[in-house]
């Protein structure tokens, strides 16, 4: 698999117009951008959008969705295949270099953005008004990446990058409201797999369900999925798996049969003490202390 540490060698190799800047480039589809099969990683990353007519573009080993007009955020060191690109109209990729960002806000903050960590195919797909905004933020930025770089040309850049991030963020919510009203609410599919999972006997078989396991019953990445429960409960995956294990010790403590250290082992837990933290948390009392309140 190609990696490119670098953006030369990445335009390069390409046939892409040499970048003005070693560690920032754009790419426009069609007007400079010819894509073949290849699959590889860099040190950047990326921000694009494109419209997708056939073939397909696999990110983190899973297909993205690309039937609409969409944008894909990737991390440095992703692993990003093209097979049998052909695209309908204009699109651009943003290369960021990792390095690019040091000594500015932005390289704290887009660690923020969990959409950078969606590895299914959960694409960003816009209406026509956000497509308008995001191609005027693309503008803004090409314009200064065209000019000649002075000392005020990297921070204007970013400013606008770090637009288009918020600008996602906030399509991102609009998009989990809108496929919600489609597919149904996932907290509810999320909670008959746990469940399932209890019912089964699972935990004392396999342990505490991880988010992951949780995710790939669903179809979904775990980034994708905590941020899509987030928006609907306020709480993410691994809080929710949580509170349905804080519930179910609730009832095998009521019972006054088992002792705390039996529980924890018939909830998965590695040890009693695990469990003990985990219930103060969201009880603000020990199960020794809760078992003492209800059944006085």
């Amino acid at each position: 698999m190609k990696h490119y540490k670098s953006l030369t060698q990445m335009h390069l190799e390409n046939e892409w117009n040499t970048p003005k800047h070693p560690l920032f480039s754009m790419v426009g589809f069609l007007s400079e951008c010819t894509l073949g099969d290849r699959e590889f990683t860099s040190d950047c990353y990326v921000i694009a959008f494109k419209k997708i007519i056939s073939g397909h573009f696999m990110y983190g080993r899973t297909r993205y969705d690309h039937e609409n007009g969409s944008m894909f955020f990737t991390k440095p060191r992703q692993i990003i295949e093209m097979k049998d690109l052909k695209f309908e109209q204009d699109g651009f990729m943003l290369f960021i270099h990792e390095d690019y960002l040091k000594g500015h806000e932005l390289h704290n903050i887009i660690e923020q953005y969990g959409y950078f960590d969606y590895e299914s195919n959960e694409a960003l797909h816009l209406s026509p008004d956000e497509v308008r905004i995001v191609w005027d933020l693309h503008d803004k930025i090409n314009k200064e990446y065209q000019n000649n770089p002075d000392e005020y040309s990297r921070e204007i850049i970013l400013h606008h990058i770090g637009a288009i991030l918020k600008y996602a963020q906030r399509y991102f919510k609009r998009q989990f409201i809108d496929r919600q009203q489609v597919s149904g609410k996932t907290v509810s599919k999320f909670n008959d797999i746990l469940k399932s999972y209890l019912a089964q006997n699972s935990l004392k078989e396999q342990g505490l369900p991880s988010v992951h396991f949780m995710a790939m019953q669903l179809s979904l990445s775990p980034r994708y999925l905590s941020d899509l429960l987030r928006q609907e409960t306020g709480k993410t995956a691994l809080e929710l798996i949580h509170l349905s294990l804080i519930s179910e010790a609730k009832n095998l403590l009521r019972l006054g049969t088992r002792s705390v250290s039996e529980i924890a082992y018939e909830l998965g837990f590695e040890n009693s003490s695990y469990l003990a933290r985990l219930f103060k948390k969201h009880t603000g009392m020990t199960p020794l202390e809760f078992r003492k309140v209800k059944l006085n």
